[in-house]
């Protein structure tokens, strides 16, 4: 059974699940000098010798934890420093014994005394969410349960957040049971590895900034994360992985909205962090060092999404890319050091759905 929101979406031919564009305008929330002096605390940005895709780092206490797949399973690394992430001893913590096949994107966070890791494993149609845990970062992780969402459909890139007090999971999904288009879903949990009613979908890739690569379209990799005006955003990864006009963007939900109610999303009116031109929102650059930038996380404490950090302070991030001047292929994909700062008065506008059409309040600017 479809949701009122989805039902909603079908009424809209390529309608946003966001917005459909009609510009924007925005406002820096601080001095350019101050947003410069605030890269003190974070290391410097730039490529790690650590090669692959979908990077998920948290901080607890004073060390840098990453989850990192391969070897037919998954990897933790800790550091104290993000570029020491790269060539600290690396824990193998699971391993796909019971032939699920590819494993994707495993998301940590350290949650009520337990490092909990979320992953997708499977051959095509039957990629799932699953869950490991463990009172240690680097071992004695559980067997893999597989995570109970809505509509048991395909899954990948899903994460946990908490959010007025109630546990959510988010994550990158079909509509039914063929790959037409990637959409992002949330759903509320009553525990870590357990949803509670429907799914309701918050976004499709319906703007044509995000299908300039498409078969299928694609919205993945979303990252949740609280502004400093207590407003929740979905920052998100659109068009294909595999092309260079990958790039990042955000929802951001409406004061006082509702998480499942579509039509309280706010799409950005274009991507924030990419390389190609034509995709970015107006007043946002592209990346001068990388191509087709994405899948990357906010390092939080205990990669908590309450635990944004203030306006004006760059943050540290982590990302996925390829370096300029060599060809665009996933084999050339590495792990990046970045940052981030909170955008104030920054306009989202939409089109041609209910509720209204702009929308004021934070955004999101990326540095290398």
């Amino acid at each position: 059974m479809f949701s009122p929101a989805q039902w909603l979406i079908g009424l809209v031919p390529l309608g946003l699940v966001g917005a459909l564009l009609a510009g924007h305008t925005a406002t820096p929330a601080v001095a350019q000098a101050g947003v410069a002096t605030a890269d003190q605390q974070v290391s410097a940005s730039g490529r790690t010798s650590l090669g692959g895709a979908d990077p998920s780092v948290i901080k607890v206490g004073k060390l840098y934890v990453s989850a990192k797949s391969g070897g037919g399973g998954i990897t933790v690394r800790s550091a104290t420093t993000l570029k020491g992430l790269a060539t600290a001893p690396k824990h193998q913590v699971w391993r796909d014994k019971s032939g699920r096949g590819e494993v994707w994107a495993p998301e940590i966070v350290h949650d009520k005394g337990r490092y909990r890791i979320y992953f997708s494993a499977g051959r095509g149609t039957a990629h799932r969410m699953y869950h490991i845990s463990s009172t240690k970062a680097a071992s004695g992780y559980s067997a893999a349960t597989q995570v109970s969402l809505p509509g048991n459909k395909w899954a990948i890139d899903g994460v946990p957040f908490t959010f007025r007090g109630q546990r959510w999971f988010v994550w990158s999904g079909w509509a039914g049971n063929s790959n037409i288009e990637q959409n992002l879903y949330i759903a509320r949990m009553s525990s870590p590895t357990k949803a509670t009613g429907s799914r309701y979908v918050i976004s499709q890739p319906r703007e044509k900034w995000e299908r300039v690569v498409g078969h299928p379209y694609i919205n993945e990799a979303p990252q949740p994360i609280v502004d400093p005006s207590g407003r929740l955003h979905i920052a998100y990864s659109a068009n294909g992985s595999w092309s260079n006009k990958y790039c990042i963007a955000d929802l951001r939900l409406r004061a006082g909205g509702n998480p499942t109610y579509v039509w309280d999303w706010y799409k950005s009116n274009g991507c924030l962090f990419g390389s190609y031109a034509p995709s970015m929102m107006s007043g946002w650059s592209t990346t001068k060092k990388v191509d087709g930038p994405g899948h990357h996380t906010f390092v939080l404490a205990n990669g908590d999404a309450t635990a944004g950090p203030p306006s004006g302070k760059r943050f540290p991030i982590m990302f996925h890319a390829v370096a300029k001047g060599t060809p665009y292929s996933w084999s050339h994909r590495y792990w990046y050091t970045g940052t981030a700062v909170w955008w104030g008065k920054t306009t989202y506008r939409r089109a041609n759905v209910p509720g209204a059409t702009k929308d004021v309040g934070y955004s999101l600017k990326y540095f290398e």
